[in-house]
This record gives C-alpha cells, sequence and structure tokens, in this order.
C-alpha cells in the first residue's frame, strides 16, 4: 500500500513508499482514501520545523484534510458512503475538556494527531478509522468533502465569536477577514451565510482570489489595511495570515467591543516593535476581545458539513484550484501564485 511519509524534524524527507502497517487505528471502519488537501503545516513538516513520528516509529505518514469512502459495511457504517476521518484525538488520561468530548480545547497538551502529533495521516491508500471519529459526508458533496476538516476549524472560530460577542448586546455588522486563502474564504463565506457585510483583505490585485471573494457577495480589498480599518471598523476581525503586521493591524483599529479571531500563525524568530501601553489602552478602554482558536470537535465538523452543504457547489470547487495525483505529490508542495486549495487525489 502507497502512503507519503516523512522523517519529523529532517528537512525534505517526505516520500511515497509501500508500508506494510495499517494507517489509522488498529481496528475500525476500513477506508480508501479518495483526496487530501495540503495546507501550510504539512508544508512546515516537509521542511522538518514540526510534527512527530508514532511512537517507535521513525516516519509519520502525512495528511489530515481527508474525504474517504467507506470499503466495508459495519459500525453503523454503509459501503460506499463518503466520510471524512476527525484529526484530533483526546488524551488518555483524559483531561476535563478531552473528557466531554471538547478535545480541540485540551488542557494538558497530551491529545494527538493525524498527520502531525504521533498518530499517522491519510495520506495513504487504505485506512483504518474507529467509526467514534469519523463524520458523514452527503453524497452530493463527493470529493469535495477534503474541505470539511479547513472549515470546521472556520465553524469554531464563528462559534467562538458568537459565545464572546453575547458577554453583552450583539449587533454585528461588519466582518473583515484578512487573507483569501482556503480558510480566509471559507470564512467569509461563514459570514456571509449569516447575513453580515463581509470585507476580505488579501495582497492579490488579481485571479482567483478577488474573484472568489466577490462572487460570494464579499467585498475585496488589497489596499492599505490600516486605512481600511480606520474609514469602516469592523465589528468581527479573522486574522487568517498570521502576518506580524496584520496582526497588529487588526488588534489595534476595530470598532469599539470588536471581536478579533487570530486563526494565522505567525512564523517563529521575528520580531516587532510593539507600544505596548498603547495597545493594552485601546484594548481596555474600548472592551475589545481579541483570541486565538485551532483545531476542532465533532460538533465544528458537523457545523463544517451544514455550512459547505448550504454553499454554491460551483464556487467551493473553483475554491479547489489544483489536484496532483499521488504519484505527483511533490508537484502539490511546489506552491504557484495562483494557488488556494491543493488537493492529492489518492484514488486517481
Amino acid at each position: 500500500m502507497k502512503a507519503l511519509t516523512v522523517l519529523p524534524g529532517v528537512a525534505q524527507s517526505a516520500r511515497l513508499q509501500n508500508v506494510a502497517h495499517a494507517v489509522g487505528d488498529a481496528e475500525g471502519v476500513r477506508l480508501s482514501a479518495l483526496s487530501v488537501g495540503i495546507c501550510g503545516t504539512d508544508a512546515e513538516i516537509i521542511a522538518g520545523k514540526y510534527g512527530w513520528a508514532p511512537p517507535g516509529r521513525g516516519r509519520l505518514v502525512l495528511g489530515h484534510e481527508c474525504v474517504a469512502r467507506v470499503e466495508d459495511g459495519g459500525n453503523g457504517y454503509r459501503k460506499g458512503e463518503f466520510v471524512v476521518p476527525i484529526v484530533r484525538r483526546p488524551d488518555p488520561l483524559p483531561c476535563a475538556s478531552c473528557a466531554v468530548g471538547e478535545w480541540d480545547m485540551c488542557r494538558n497538551g497530551g491529545y494527538t494527531e493525524h498527520g502531525i502529533k504521533q498518530l499517522d495521516g491519510f495520506c495513504a491508500e487504505q485506512l483504518t478509522v474507529n467509526p467514534d471519529f469519523l463524520v458523514r459526508v452527503p453524497p452530493e458533496m463527493g470529493l469535495l468533502g477534503v474541505l470539511v476538516e479547513p472549515a470546521s476549524v472556520v465553524g469554531k472560530a464563528w462559534e467562538q465569536i458568537d459565545r464572546i460577542g453575547h458577554r453583552t448586546h450583539w449587533e454585528p455588522r461588519r466582518v473583515l477577514v484578512t487573507g483569501a486563502g482556503p480558510i480566509g474564504l471559507l470564512a467569509a463565506l461563514l459570514g456571509i451565510q449569516r447575513h453580515l457585510e463581509v470585507r476580505v483583505f488579501d495582497r492579490a490585485k488579481t485571479g482567483r482570489k478577488p474573484a472568489l471573494a466577490r462572487q460570494l457577495g464579499a467585498e475585496y480589498c488589497c489596499n492599505a489595511l490600516a486605512d481600511i480599518l480606520a474609514r469602516e471598523p469592523p465589528d468581527i476581525v479573522i486574522e487568517c495570515t498570521g502576518a506580524e503586521a496584520v496582526v497588529l493591524d487588526v488588534m489595534r483599529f476595530n470598532a469599539p467591543g470588536a471581536v478579533t479571531c487570530l486563526l494565522g500563525v505567525s512564523a517563529a524568530g521575528r520580531s516587532k516593535s510593539v507600544d505596548i501601553s498603547a495597545l493594552n489602552r485601546t484594548l481596555v478602554l474600548e472592551n475589545d476581545v481579541i483570541f486565538g482558536s485551532v483545531n476542532a470537535n465533532r460538533r465544528h465538523y458537523d457545523q463544517a458539513v451544514t455550512a459547505l452543504s448550504q454553499a454554491n457547489p460551483d464556487w467551493l470547487h473553483k475554491l479547489v484550484t489544483r489536484r496532483v495525483t499521488l504519484d505527483q505529490w511533490h508537484a502539490g508542495f511546489e506552491r504557484q501564485s495562483d494557488d488556494i486549495k491543493v488537493v492529492i487525489d489518492v484514488a486517481s
């Protein structure tokens, strides 16, 4: 069986190889992987900056954004169903959050993650997955189920924004999404579905990103971010770039009582001078909230399936800008200027 594996911590060690061991859980539902999405975390692991192999093994099977087909019926699943495996598993102790199914909020760091931390990922031809960690995908969604995992991260972010906003009277109108990658565009999609005024900011002046944002009904901007924020301060900001200057701007310039969610992860080892006193003064005197969010639990996967089911499938298809075969996996990691979501078709 072919699988894409890597030596965590060793740059450019990824390779396609035949593996003899079962990928996934020792027992569960037998699946054929169909498509696996590529994201920044995968690129960091291949660059040797991140990732942990399963205990007792040197190599890690990559891939955590996956849609698969059930091969054998049983465990409550029918042969031929489309499913998405959940990435994170609760810690074995478990902590208080993991014990109630909130493993995305694990308190002690004992969680594991498929394709990232101590569990093989899903970029393999055959998988076995515990049925408790599978999410059904409607047949009409099919291969677009590869978007469920990133959409689950966005679903969680919106859920947290709603909860924080309702600390007081809450009638948000304007949303700013910074970054028009897959996470940013999916965040904009969910904002439009909430009937909010959505503005998307990105550096790209032409191409797919502006077109996809506008097709949603969002405004697209690539001018100076500080000017945009000053002209119409947003009630909600979803920051998806991790770029230091962008993060600082959205923290400093927004509407009083605004909620800012940081979804982008900044590169390590960089520094920037910040007037902490001024930032503190702004946050306190305007009752602002800034929070970070990552990963998702089952509830958010279900929310993602609902949101994607309600979206225009033609728009979702355009979000997947390139597909490569498993044998040509390396081409998927060769960044092209107009890329948004690149997918490895494992079963092609």
